[in-house]
């Protein structure tokens, strides 16, 4: 939308509060913006004192037109803001990044006799969920104390009255270990079981007052009736339960139920910290993390989180504490504390949001300082080699072999100036006899690219030959057979003064032998003959126990590749049963395998 365009549409902007929307042509819906007085909050995105940034720019660039709708208040403005932005996610409004912590809730199950245990998902069945939990220590604590104050059943027995009455059921180890009071044998009635399901439902909401008041009273009706047992354990229910709250009490028990925000932010990201306090117990903690996306400010972000994680965590408390004053809906009393308590919890909570934002800083700072140094060595190898791209995929090659028996070459491949392992090819050179380097190389050379052709696979920028002039000569063969001269920038090193050599260039190049570049051309040289010789090595092994078995009179290749294969080696062959290797190779050739043995010993 230009400034033009808006300038015939804005005499038609009331003063009043509302929302606004940017479409494209298209009609979908790029940004949802809330203001108290729409026409001065749309001129601000047009004419002398427009936003300057690029993104919004952008912003105004994409928009077609923009619409607007009425409210009453300020505040219905923003609650109308936020239902949109969750319906149509747009494009330049400020996003929600998950985070990959586990949500976990705490359920107490619709059903009689209700079970309480860990659940991954809600679901609406009528069960009562809470949570959700992000810290697996938290629900822990909060379980085991539950497990120790209430005796629960764990069972997912149907305990209907018919079923009780008809006698179904048998206590089980549960019962006789103390965990569980039988009320599948009628032993507990459904009223007293109930009784603890509230003391739960009170723990959960962190009304400590509550259940240490119920916990009393059961100490003092078991007391007065001379049940000095159960008035014990009572006593030791009590103790648990205070030693539970001293722990988790951060600030005065007196502050009895609010929500504790703190936000920090950098140019890309917006962190919120959310802390819910009962009774002084801190029973929730999350940090949720905001992307930018326009030039959005403090207040319009923490605006936005608080919706967010009082929804997520199903808060309806009437008192938010925060840094500095919001228009939140939903909420009787904001509190910017300045001394005293709520503002030591306030203080808790951006201690916990900076830490998080310095952590992420550094990840970030991690990740570029890797990125640096890889295309820092990328780049400079580029420039030493004369190279017009940056060699982001290199390929080396190497021979090996010992007088020309069981010749095999390799390619070892680096990307990013990374060995990528999984692209490593290793091949039997097949048309060439004796020690032949340069008619070995000249064969996988050609195989390898001519293979990348057929399959249209990406070629590389660097292609490394381990050798002098001669191996680079019979590689070039190849490539020139290929059409591949000039589209690859191809060198050869070597061994003995690290010379580097081009195509029909009688003069080797010296690069510093300090520099980056060449230590990452000997690494991929060096990875080569690592690789070539591992493969030779192992085709020595296996052609040598081959011929072994096969100079045995009437034992063919197939045959001894049977045994080989089951046995793995000629002395455990020996050393095997007869049944063994006739059931392998057959009677005939068992009967001759042992001769041979005989002979041998």
């Amino acid at each position: 939308m230009t400034n033009e365009q808006f300038k015939a549409f804005s005499p038609d902007i009331p003063s009043d509060p509302g929302i606004y929307k940017f479409l494209d042509e298209g009609g979908v819906i790029l940004y949802v913006g809330k203001a108290k007085n729409l026409r001065n909050r749309l001129n601000s995105y047009f004419g002398d004192k427009k936003y300057t940034t690029a993104k919004t720019k952008a912003l105004v660039r994409h928009a077609d037109h923009i619409e607007f709708t009425l409210v009453e208040t300020e505040t219905d403005a923003l609650l109308l803001e936020n239902t949109l932005i969750k319906q149509h996610q747009p494009r330049y409004n400020v996003m929600l990044k998950d985070e990959k912590s586990p949500l976990v809730y705490i359920c107490i199950k619709q059903e009689r006799f209700p079970r309480v245990f860990l659940a991954r998902k809600t679901f609406r069945d009528g069960s009562l969920y809470f949570g959700p939990y992000l810290s697996k220590q938290r629900v822990e604590q909060i379980t085991d104390l539950i497990r120790k104050l209430f005796q629960l059943r764990t069972c997912s027995l149907n305990l209907s009255e018919e079923n009780i009455r008809k006698g179904k059921f048998s206590p089980c180890l549960e019962f006789h270990i103390k965990n569980c009071a039988a009320p599948c044998v009628a032993h507990e009635s459904e009223a007293s079981y109930l009784k603890k399901i509230e003391q739960i439902k009170n723990v959960l909401k962190g009304n400590w007052a509550a259940v240490k008041a119920h916990l009393r009273d059961e100490m003092q009706h078991f007391a007065e009736n001379l049940q000095f047992e159960q008035a014990q354990r009572s006593k030791d229910k009590l103790a648990l339960f205070e030693d539970y709250q001293g722990k988790s009490t951060v600030v005065n028990p007196n502050i009895h139920d609010v929500d504790v925000f703190a936000i920090a932010s950098d140019e890309k990201e917006a962190f919120v910290n959310y802390l819910k306090v009962i009774n002084g117990a801190v029973i929730h903690t999350y940090t949720l993390t905001l992307t930018k996306n326009l030039d959005e400010e403090q207040e319009t972000l923490l605006v936005f989180a608080i919706e967010v994680l009082r929804e997520k965590f199903n808060s309806i408390t009437n008192e938010i504490v925060v840094p500095f004053e919001v228009a939140a809906t939903g909420v009787s009393t904001v509190t910017v504390p300045k001394i005293g308590d709520k503002k030591k919890l306030l203080e808790l909570s951006e201690k916990n949001v900076q830490y998080h934002l310095m952590l992420r800083r550094r990840d970030e700072a991690t990740r570029a300082g890797r990125q640096t140094s890889s295309e820092r060595i990328l780049r400079t190898l580029q420039s030493d080699l004369h190279m017009t791209e940056v060699p982001l995929h290199i390929e080396c090659f190497d021979n090996s072999n010992i007088q020309g028996s069981n010749p095999v070459s390799s390619c070892v491949v680096f990307r990013n100036a990374k060995p990528a392992k999984r692209d490593y090819r290793h091949y039997n050179v097949k048309s060439v006899e004796g020690p032949n380097d340069f008619a070995s190389m000249e064969e996988v050379v050609y195989r390898r690219y001519k293979r990348l052709l057929a399959e249209a696979q990406g070629l590389p920028q660097l292609i490394i030959i381990d050798g002098g002039k001669g191996q680079l000569s019979a590689a070039m063969k190849s490539l020139r057979s290929l059409g591949l001269e000039g589209k690859v920038t191809v060198v050869g090193i070597a061994k003995k003064l690290e010379e580097l050599y081009f195509p029909d260039d009688p003069v080797p190049l010296h690069i510093n032998k300090k520099s980056e570049s060449l230590k990452l051309i000997q690494q991929a040289r060096n990875e080569a003959h690592r690789f070539a010789i591992t493969f030779h090595r192992d085709q020595r092994s296996k052609n040598f126990i081959q011929t072994e078995l096969t100079g045995i009179p009437g034992i063919g290749a197939k045959t001894a590749d049977k045994l080989l294969q089951h046995f793995g080696s000629v002395a455990r062959l020996r050393a095997a049963p007869a049944a063994e290797i006739e059931q392998v190779a057959g009677k005939a050739a068992a009967g001759k395998v042992a001769a041979y043995f005989e002979q041998a010993d």
